[in-house]
């Protein structure tokens, strides 16, 4: 029967073909979770209209007459509340087949056996499509579907709310609970509560079966106890929590909950804490309803408790063919104690072993007593929250999503899985921002058991994976909710992902899957795949719970450590736009340069090189307290600074003294401006001026440490220096000191992270080691670096900048000298020198621009300066004209007017020249000039 079009009154819609093509409008009209069956229904292949003739049947298992047990004087209760309604109330299993049918108004029951609504009868969607029952059965969530929303005609004029039912202890999913009425009758919110409320009541009964059949285990247990005591002398005992450290009660009480979980009775050894030994002695109870248990109970010998002498029989893990023979309580305070009653079947207790040579038995106490299975969920849950602890210690230690997917696959193998698996997409590497998870994944960490049997089978670490639709993973990335696939054989969807792959992997025993989506701060960030294959129980209820719980708290380290990446790649990026991209051009110094930023954050040590005038060359390295933005920021302004500075050819302690002022600025700027971010508390430098002509040095340094000096046979020394004060405090007086590099030395600049890192945090070790790497004659800079990246991290603990010259020497015959005196008549003497030298040097093409520029200098130097006069040429990369003086006065450059007699000498000057300067030293002044050299 051909199902019918859009019902009005139910307020939704016919699958009408499952909506095939343009049913975009109407698939608006459905509600999600009914999109979502009718979805699954057509990938399992129900048809439309009318359930199977011949619905399955079958006898309800042992799970199934528990929860009628259960649920029965909860379905009586509901029937007479029901009681002249119109409303049926079903119960199925798990599989959701009817179990139970209870009826408000017996007329109904005519109508429910005509659609074969009966116990037996198989209401999942694999049968009959979208319904009530089955749709929570399949979803383990509550449903309620409602007239055409189900997917058989013969229930479309029903209105349904389908509960599922769990174990309390567990959370599996037992059966359903289904209230079912006239569409005309629906009170869709007062079923929904009903419905809960019963749901309720039948957990409660459950767990209230369990602890009944433990209290009837205890009682059983004193009862035997009572009567042992009755035959022998009474006493009375400490309790045990007195005789034990917390930690070793918390052994026993663990060693105690396993016995009981294994089913089998018999004794075993506890090595306690302080090399003591206890034993335990598990015990078969059974009360007189045959409900059969283990109690297992602590025997403690007087005085050392030492190691029994005669070997205990069985101790340790009882082997594959039963439980081994029990030895009989030794007699205590209570009297001798007769064995407990053993279940049917058990083995006859042998005479213990006799009591060490001055020993006594203190007695035995009750650790625990229960029923193997309920002692193995007590396990189950310990071991739970011990992977929950893990995991929280374990996971996550890093800032580093790789690692701390790498962490997580590791932490659950093979506590909850025998293989796991993370896939993030490119965007969640990278730090960037999370884009919906509609491309492919990138697997990112794997960990499986050793000899896990589709470990090659399985997508390797660094593939790139496209989900198929209908995949657990491509299903959990859409709904943002776990999958669990008990059966991997069943599940469709996973095998359509890759089935020559797929197929290899289920023939190597890979059996249950979960998917769980990984959600943080309302983004997804990808997938974590959890598979078992050794243990054969698939994975149940409580370890969807676990994964779930699990990978959302690893969620928030991803996250974290994605935000992480994506502000440590802006601020390295901006630190690497504020260095040097390559070092300048100049003759002084052969240079190499390396800089690692910290893993934790970048921070602000920088380096430079800077050319000055007369062929000399500043070497500099600094670095800000601090990591972050912040400390990078300032790191830029400090450098900024400098190269101005320099620019200037201010002597060495000034530029040390403006820039301690401008930390102090920067500092004071940021105290009256916004509050809260990152505080800067001040910076080092060193700074140092080399003179390739004079083959010296000028140095001073702010809290710096100080340079190595690697002279040509490969001697290392570290120069004195004045150890001025760190950058910041202001008002502090800095020093200066000058040494001689003899050429083919090299000066190496670092940041104190070099020493932190070579010694350890000991500088007296770091400059050690530091020294043992350098010592090695006639190596480049390029090849210092080199040797240095060996004893280099990738990803350091604090910055680390290093800085490397080779000292050159200017040739002495491309340098010429000239001592004047203060007498005009001897410029044209000195032009006719100048153009000698020019001559000799092969640059007579510069002849008429330098004769110029010397004349002007000279004659400025007479005219305004005072002796001593010093002329001086250099032939470097450039032509370089010097002219000092004794006197401070600095040139000016302006524009003549027409009526001025002088004023144009040194605009001359400006135009014939490429640059010119002035700088100071502490006798007087240079003025200088620069030409490019011809070709």
């Amino acid at each position: 029967m051909a199902v019918g079009p859009h019902d009005v009154t139910t307020g939704s819609e016919a699958p009408d073909g499952l909506l095939p093509g343009g049913g975009a409008d109407r698939r608006a009209m459905v509600r999600a979770p009914i999109l979502a069956s009718w979805r699954r229904c057509r990938t399992l292949g129900v048809a439309e209209g009318t359930p199977p003739d011949d619905p399955h049947r079958a006898v309800p298992d042992g799970d199934a007459d528990s929860l009628v047990r259960a649920a029965r004087p909860v379905l009586d209760s509901l029937e007479e509340r029901l009681s002249g309604v119109r409303v049926t109330a079903f119960l199925s299993d798990e599989r959701a087949r009817l179990l139970e049918r209870r009826v408000g108004m017996p007329f109904l029951n005519r109508r429910l056996d005509a659609l074969r609504l009966a116990p037996g009868f198989s209401a999942a969607e694999q049968a009959i499509g979208t319904n009530g029952i089955g749709t929570a059965a399949l979803t383990r969530q509550p449903a309620f579907v409602r007239g055409r929303e189900h997917l058989a005609d013969c229930l479309s004029g029903l209105s349904c709310v389908g509960v599922p039912i769990r174990d309390p202890l567990t959370g599996r999913v037992l059966g359903v609970l289904d209230l079912s009425c006239e569409l005309a009758d629906a009170n869709d919110p007062h079923m929904i509560g009903v419905a809960m409320q019963a749901v309720r009541a039948i957990g409660q009964r459950l767990l209230d079966g369990t602890t009944a059949r433990e209290r009837s285990l205890l009682e059983t247990y004193w009862k035997t106890r009572r009567r042992a005591a009755a035959r022998g002398p009474g006493g009375t005992r400490a309790p045990l929590a007195e005789l034990l450290a917390p930690r070793d009660l918390r052994l026993l009480e663990e060693r105690a909950t396993a016995m009981i979980s294994s089913g089998r009775a018999g004794p075993a050894e506890v090595a306690l804490t302080d090399g003591r030994t206890a034993v335990l002695l598990g015990r078969p109870v059974e009360d007189a309803d045959g409900i059969a248990g283990i109690a297992v109970e602590a025997l403690l010998p007087s005085g050392d408790l030492r190691r029994l002498d005669t070997p205990v029989p069985g101790a340790g893990h009882p082997g594959p063919g039963g439980p081994p023979p029990l030895p009989a309580m030794a007699a205590g305070p209570s009297g001798p104690t007769a064995p407990l009653r053993a279940a049917a079947g058990r083995h006859p207790a042998p005479p213990a072993p006799a009591p060490a040579p001055g020993t006594q038995d203190a007695g035995r106490w009750l650790l625990a007593i229960g029923e193997p299975g309920v002692g193995r969920l007590a396990l189950r849950a310990r071991q739970r929250l011990d992977l929950l602890f893990d995991a929280g210690a374990c996971v996550g230690t890093t800032l580093d999503v790789t690692r701390t997917a790498e962490e997580l696959a590791g932490v659950v193998v093979p506590q909850l899985a025998d293989f796991a698996a993370v896939d993030l997409p490119a965007a969640v590497l990278l730090g960037e921002e999370p884009v919906p998870v509609d491309g492919p994944l990138r697997r990112t960490a794997a960990h499986g058991i050793p000899g896990f049997p589709g470990t090659s089978d399985m997508y390797q670490v660094g593939d790139l994976i496209t989900l198929a639709p209908g995949t657990p993973q491509a299903r959990a990335l859409e709904s943002g909710r776990p999958v669990r696939e008990a059966v991997l054989g069943e599940a469709a969807g996973w095998i359509a992902q890759d089935p020559p792959r797929t197929g290899k992997i289920l023939d190597a025993g890979v059996h249950s899957l979960i998917a769980v989506p990984l959600l943080a701060r309302g983004t997804t960030l990808g997938v974590v795949s959890f598979y078992r294959s050794e243990r054969p129980e698939p994975f149940e209820e409580d370890d969807l719970a676990l994964a779930a719980e699990l990978v959302s708290r690893v969620a928030v380290s991803i996250d974290n450590a994605r935000r992480f990446t994506r502000e440590h790649a802006v601020a390295l990026a901006l630190q690497r736009s504020l260095l040097p991209r390559g070092l300048p051009a100049q003759q002084a110094v052969e240079a190499a340069h390396r800089y690692l930023p910290a893993r934790s954050g970048v921070g602000g040590d920088w380096f430079d090189v800077i050319p000055l005038s007369g062929s000399r060359v500043a070497l500099v390295a600094g670095d800000v307290v601090g990591h972050g933005l912040p400390a990078a920021a300032t790191m830029g302004r400090l450098r900024t600074a400098v190269q101005n500075m320099s620019a200037l050819d201010l002597a060495v302690d000034e530029i040390l003294t403006q820039l301690d002022d401008l930390v102090c600025r920067l500092d004071l700027d940021r105290e009256e401006g916004e509050h809260g971010g990152e505080e800067i508390v001040g910076a080092s430098c060193l700074y140092a001026v080399y003179d390739p002509v004079t083959q010296r040095c000028t140095l001073g340094r702010a809290g710096h440490p100080p340079p190595a000096l690697v002279l040509p046979d490969g001697t290392v020394e570290f120069p004195e220096l004045p150890p001025g004060p760190p950058l910041g405090l202001g008002g502090q007086p800095f020093e200066t000191a000058e040494i001689e590099v003899p050429e083919g030395s090299s000066l190496v600049l670092y940041t104190d992270g070099l020493l932190q890192h070579l010694g350890r945090r000991d500088p007296d070790l770091g400059l050690e080691r530091l020294r043992r790497a350098l010592g090695r004659p006639g190596r480049t800079p390029e090849q210092t670096c080199r040797d240095l990246d060996d004893l280099l991290p990738g990803h350091p603990a604090d910055d680390i900048a290093l800085l490397v010259a080779r000292a050159r020497a200017l040739d002495a015959r491309h340098v010429a000298a000239w001592d004047l005196p203060a007498d005009p008549a001897v410029v044209p003497r000195v032009r006719a020198d100048v153009t000698a030298v020019l001559a000799d040097w092969g640059l007579e093409e510069l002849q008429f621009p330098t004769e110029l520029a010397v004349s002007e200098l000279v004659t400025n130097a007479i005219r305004h300066g005072s002796e001593p006069i010093t002329l001086r040429l250099l032939r470097d990369s450039k032509l370089i004209c010097e002219v000092s003086d004794g006197s401070s006065t600095a040139p000016h450059l302006r524009r003549a007017r027409i009526t001025d007699e002088g004023g144009r000498g040194l605009f001359l000057v400006a135009q014939l020249t490429q640059r010119w300067g002035t700088r100071y030293t502490g006798s007087g002044k240079v003025i200088w000039t620069e030409q490019p050299l011809p070709g």
